[in-house]
């Protein structure tokens, strides 16, 4: 019994297989649609030889098995003979796509059809090839690239990441010379650029914490300086101010503004008779503009004006006089030459109003006080 079974288990299976021929690969076919165009010429030849004359042909192929690799079958089980997309060479020997089939001048035999289809099947390798050397010539480029960059950043502490997106531990973004974003991420990249983001993100918040340090010191520095302040004008208005305003900054409404000016009288008390200096107005720059014949009507308003000041480069000898003699007056003053330039917006080629002015700087305990005084014209 353990006999009979066990040579019903063994040989079942080859029972079956010899119960259905076995075809040789050589003999199994598959029949295929070929697709291609025929240019005006072709589809000439189409007519005289019977044909329809269409642009797009197709013609159905017997392939054996051995060459299936010429053969694609798509999802609804239609087998179509590899002519589209295209591969060919280039004017510069380079395998180019096209998504379109061959066209041919004189209708095709099956024969050229599947020597076309051969050759488009070797392209397309060689395509891929190049197109997969390219991708990796790309990857090395950009690896030498990002590692440069990387050990540029590394080397130059005084270099910083982008601010946005704002740099994390993990990731941050580089600019380039020319405005272009390179991304660092310490899952993606390796070498010196693994250690970018890091690093950004250290120089980032070791900025942050000596701003905000900054800013504390600075506020330190303003709010003793504002205390300052306020202890020299309650000084002031208890030695020198008016009943007013001993009265007003007692109830705590009397202006600082109004005290410093005060202050500022005394300080330059003894320039009180000297002009001080008014600037130009657009009446005044109406008048000089209608002087040339061109401009005999035209109108200037008080947006017209482009006011230019700086420090004098020169000055004539009645305005170093001037000057030498408000310094007499206030030794312990800084006293500069300053020029006005005041030109009309309308027609910025036209010289400008030229006005001078003498400013005068004196330290008052805790204020800086300035006042210009006005000059000779040239």
């Amino acid at each position: 019994m353990e006999t009979a079974a066990g040579f019903s288990l063994r040989d079942s299976q080859a029972l079956r297989d010899a119960a259905v021929p076995s075809v040789p690969e050589r003999s199994r076919t598959l029949r295929v649609a070929a697709t291609y165009l025929l240019s005006e010429e072709g589809r000439k030849a189409s007519l005289l030889s019977g044909g329809d004359g269409r642009a797009e042909q197709q013609m159905t192929l017997v392939i054996p098995a051995e060459r299936l690799h010429l053969v694609n079958v798509d999802a609804k089980g239609v087998a179509r003979l590899k002519l589209r997309p295209r591969f060919e060479f280039n004017a510069e020997r380079r395998v180019v796509f096209t998504d379109a089939p061959p066209t041919y001048d004189v209708p095709p035999t099956p024969d050229d059809l599947v020597r076309d289809a051969a050759r488009n099947h070797q392209l397309e390798r060689a395509y891929h090839a190049e197109r997969t050397a390219e991708r990796l010539k790309q990857r090395e480029a950009e690896f030498d690239l990002r590692a440069e960059v990387a050990r540029e950043f590394l080397a130059d502490p005084a270099r910083r990441p982008a601010k946005q997106p704002k740099p994390t531990r993990t990731h941050c973004f580089l600019i380039l010379d020319g405005g272009r974003r390179l991304r660092f991420d310490v899952s993606l990249d390796s070498g010196p650029a693994k250690d970018i983001p890091a690093e950004a993100y250290r120089r980032v918040e070791h900025d942050r914490k000596a701003d905000r340090e900054r800013r504390r010191q600075q506020w330190s520095t303003d709010f003793a300086a504002h205390g300052a302040k306020k202890r020299f004008i309650t000084a002031w208005v208890a030695e020198y101010g008016t009943p007013d305003q001993q009265a007003r900054h007692a109830a705590g409404v009397l202006p600082a503004e109004e005290v410093i000016e005060a202050i500022a009288d005394e300080a330059f008390a003894a320039l009180r008779d000297r002009p001080r200096y008014a600037g130009i107005d657009h009446t005044r720059l109406q008048a000089y503009v209608r002087g040339y014949p061109p401009y005999r009507n035209a109108v200037v308003l008080p947006t017209d004006l482009a006011v230019s000041v700086t420090n004098a480069a020169s000055v004539t000898a009645a305005q170093w006089t001037c000057a030498e003699l408000i310094k007499a007056m206030m030794s312990d003053a800084e006293i500069v030459v300053r020029s006005h330039a005041v030109g009309w917006k309308s027609d910025p080629n036209l010289p400008p109003l030229m006005a001078f002015g003498v400013r005068v700087t004196r330290k008052i305990g805790p204020f800086i006080l300035k006042r210009e005084y006005a000059m000779a014209d040239d």
